[in-house]
């Protein structure tokens, strides 16, 4: 086989020969699990440990919970080392135990990095440098930390495999036995893991498969904001999103990050829209900016940042098609303002919206919001959460917001606040009552 059935990947199968393990010992004898009826089972079994880092625990849920496995990802530099050692410092200053095993550094490293974040209680947080699967087991058997990191996943290896580190074998062995570890004495335990050059946790899906919770910590390096992602939680909400800001002295929460997205916004500058997206539960404003510019080199680009490409080239074709505006012809640059990746339907209609505001050389008026979804033929489709976009608007002093006709409707009177709600239909409409 030339291609990975798993990851996808080309020529990256190989051959290893695998020794039987032996580390979990004999199978236990059969009979010994019980079922018990649901209203038997305490729920005191998902006891949540917050950190303290309000933004941290939002994306968790309410904080990491006893014998819960989670899976942080994210781009090299980004700051993931950083942001879990602010959080066992926070918890190390409350009494709870904390062991950060480190294999890609030495215990000088991270001790220079975590003094130098300055926060209570880094000092008491316990360090043990090894990329052997074998000593972080007995650490964690002995010791019994309430909370727990590897750092990274891909660097622990077993040496009862022959394979190297970082392997499909070494990562399911891995996984698993410090999985079962963290389920049997109740440890708190956060893998850091690499991620490809698409976005992707690297390794098998089975890792996502095994653990709770899956973090993505996203953001632009060039910029100071980062965005902590919950993509699967089984003990609370997924999709729920904690926004930091990087300063020198590490990552700082961001509570009202519409606020600070919006605060170096042009006034009066075509091709610019702000958009209420929902991140999991929360509101959040963003800026989105298109660029329509004559094609100079023949063929058309389509140039995204923080945003879908193919979804833009839909909208570019729904306005060729619908409304009569000749784009497909031209240069089409769109981005999300701060770094930030917004995926969600609900950004359809202000990117139609930027796109022919930048044609046309007509900008939208500073306290207009818009969204929503739009179809090929045109409609706009209805989104989730409307309420909660329009309260976000009008918190921030927007004064029109223009969303699908279908979501203001079913808009209660108490829930518009401030803000002029004007449902739409059509794109037409919606253009023309942004514009005009």
């Amino acid at each position: 086989m030339g291609r990975c059935g798993e990851c996808g990947e080309w020529n990256t199968l190989e051959e290893e020969r695998v020794t039987p393990s032996s580390a979990r010992g004999a199978a236990p004898p059969p009979g010994k699990a019980r079922p018990q009826k649901l209203r038997d089972v305490r729920a005191d079994d998902a006891r949540r440990i917050p950190t303290g880092i309000s933004e941290l625990d939002r994306a968790l849920g309410g904080g990491p919970v006893a014998g819960g496995v989670v899976l942080l990802g994210g781009e090299p530099g980004i700051g993931k080392s950083t942001l879990v050692m602010q959080a066992f410092a926070a918890l190390a200053a409350k009494g709870h135990s904390a062991l950060y095993v480190t294999g890609e550094e030495s215990a000088a490293q991270v001790a220079l990095r975590a003094r130098r974040l300055g926060v209570e209680g880094v000092d008491e947080v316990e360090i043990l440098a090894t990329t052997e699967l074998e000593d972080a087991e007995a650490a964690l058997r002995r010791d019994r930390p309430v909370v727990a990191v590897i750092d990274s996943i891909q660097v622990l290896r077993s040496g009862e495999l022959s394979s190297s580190a970082g392997s499909v074998t070494q990562l399911r062995e891995v996984t698993a036995r410090l999985v079962e570890l963290a389920k049997q004495e109740g440890i708190s335990l956060i893998l850091i893991g690499h991620v490809t050059k698409d976005g992707a946790i690297a390794g098998p899906k089975l890792l996502e498969h095994l653990v709770d919770t899956v973090l993505a910590f996203e953001g632009d390096r060039s910029h100071a904001f980062r965005i902590v992602r919950a993509t699967k939680n089984r003990f609370g909400p997924a999709n729920e999103v904690g926004v930091f800001e990087m300063v020198q002295e590490g990552l700082r929460e961001v509570p009202d990050p519409s606020a600070l997205f919006l605060a170096e916004r042009s006034a009066n500058a075509s091709g610019s829209v702000v958009v209420p997206t929902a991140e999991g539960s929360r509101p959040l404003l963003v800026e989105v900016q298109a660029l329509v510019a004559p094609a100079a080199y023949g063929a058309p680009r389509r140039v995204a940042s923080g945003v879908d490409a193919n979804r833009l080239a839909i909208l570019l074709a729904v306005l060729e098609r619908r409304v009569g505006l000749h784009v497909l012809d031209r240069d089409v640059f769109a981005s999300i303002a701060g770094g930030v990746r917004v995926d969600e339907r609900a950004l359809d209609l202000a990117l139609a919206v930027a796109t022919v505001s930048s044609f046309r050389d007509v900008p939208v008026p500073a306290d207009v919001a818009v969204f929503g979804e739009i179809g090929l033929a045109g409609e706009i489709r209805a989104v989730q959460l409307a309420p909660q976009r329009v309260a976000e608007a009008s918190k921030l002093g927007f004064r029109r917001v223009i969303m699908p006709a279908l979501n203001a409707e079913r808009l209660l009177e108490a829930e518009r606040g401030t803000a002029e709600v004007i449902g739409v239909r059509t794109l037409d409409a919606a253009l023309e009552a942004a514009l005009t």
